[in-house]
C-alpha cells in the first residue's frame, strides 16, 4: 500500500502534463512518465482524453509505449521492438522492474533461470543485485533469495495496472474467495458450537461423577459410624 500512496502526487502531475499536450508533444510526457523512478501505474494517464485520442493517428506509438508500461513486460518489448521506439536506460530499468511484478502475480516462487531469461540477465550476481537494489529497496517486492536452490520466494509484490478484461476475472476470484471464506466461517462456528456442547456435557458428567462420589463417601461414612463400637 505504501508504494501506491507515494505515487499519487506523481500520477497527478503527469495527468496534468498529458492533459495540456496533444499529438507528438505527448511523446516527451510519455518518456518522462515511463522513466520516473517512483511511477509504476499508468492507467490514469492512459485515461486522459488527449492520450486516448492518439489511437489510430501517426503518433499512436506513444500510446503503445504507455500500454506497454501499463500491462507489458520486457519480453513483450523485445517481441515488438521493431514497432516501438528505442527505450532509454531508465525506461529499460522500469520495464524490467514491472516484469518482476508481473511474474510475481502468478507465482510466489520464481526460479533464477526464469528470471534471468525474462530480464536478459546473464549471471546470478547481477540478478540478485537487481532484485535487492532495484526491486526490494524500491518497495516493489519483498521476499527471500535462496542461492542454494536458485529461487526468489515472493512475500509481497505491488500491484500493476489492470489489463483490459481483467477486472471481471478479479471480481469473480474475489467472489469465490468470499464464498469460500463464508463456508469456512460456518464450519468454524459449527465446530465451536460442538466444542461448547461437548464442554457442557463434560461439565455435567463431572458434576454427576462428583455427586456420585459424594454419595458413596456419605454412604461409607454412615456405614462406618454404624459399625463403630461404642
Amino acid at each position: 500500500m505504501e508504494i501506491e500512496e507515494k505515487q499519487a502526487e506523481v500520477i497527478d502531475h503527469f495527468v496534468k502534463q498529458a492533459s495540456a499536450q496533444k499529438g507528438s508533444a505527448l511523446g516527451s510526457v510519455v518518456v518522462e512518465a515511463t522513466s520516473h523512478p517512483s511511477l509504476f501505474a499508468f492507467s490514469e494517464i492512459l485515461a486522459v482524453p488527449t492520450v486516448a485520442e492518439l489511437e489510430g493517428t501517426d503518433n499512436s506509438v506513444h500510446l503503445e509505449v504507455l500500454r506497454l508500461f501499463a500491462h507489458g513486460t520486457w519480453s513483450d518489448y523485445k517481441r515488438n521492438s521493431g514497432k516501438l521506439p528505442q527505450l532509454v536506460p531508465d525506461q529499460v530499468l522500469k520495464l524490467k522492474q514491472l516484469t518482476v511484478l508481473t511474474l510475481a502475480e502468478t507465482k510466489k516462487v520464481l526460479s533464477y533461470d526464469q528470471l534471468m531469461l525474462e530480464l536478459d540477465v546473464t549471471n546470478v550476481r547481477e540478478l540478485e543485485d537487481f532484485l535487492i537494489n532495484d526491486c526490494m529497496y524500491a518497495g516493489l517486492v519483498r521476499g527471500k533469495l535462496d542461492q542454494l536452490r536458485r529461487y526468489f520466494e515472493v512475500q509481497f509484490a505491488a500491484g500493476r495496472d489492470l489489463r483490459p478484461g481483467q477486472l471481471g476475472s478479479m471480481i469473480q476470484t474475489l467472489s469465490n474467495w468470499l464464498a469460500t471464506s463464508d463456508n469456512l466461517l460456518v464450519t468454524i462456528q459449527d465446530k465451536i458450537k460442538w466444542a461448547d456442547t461437548m464442554s457442557e456435557l463434560d461439565k455435567k458428567h463431572r458434576k454427576e461423577l462428583e455427586d456420585r462420589v459424594m454419595e458413596v463417601r456419605k454412604a461409607v461414612s454412615v456405614k462406618c459410624s454404624m459399625t463403630r463400637p461404642f
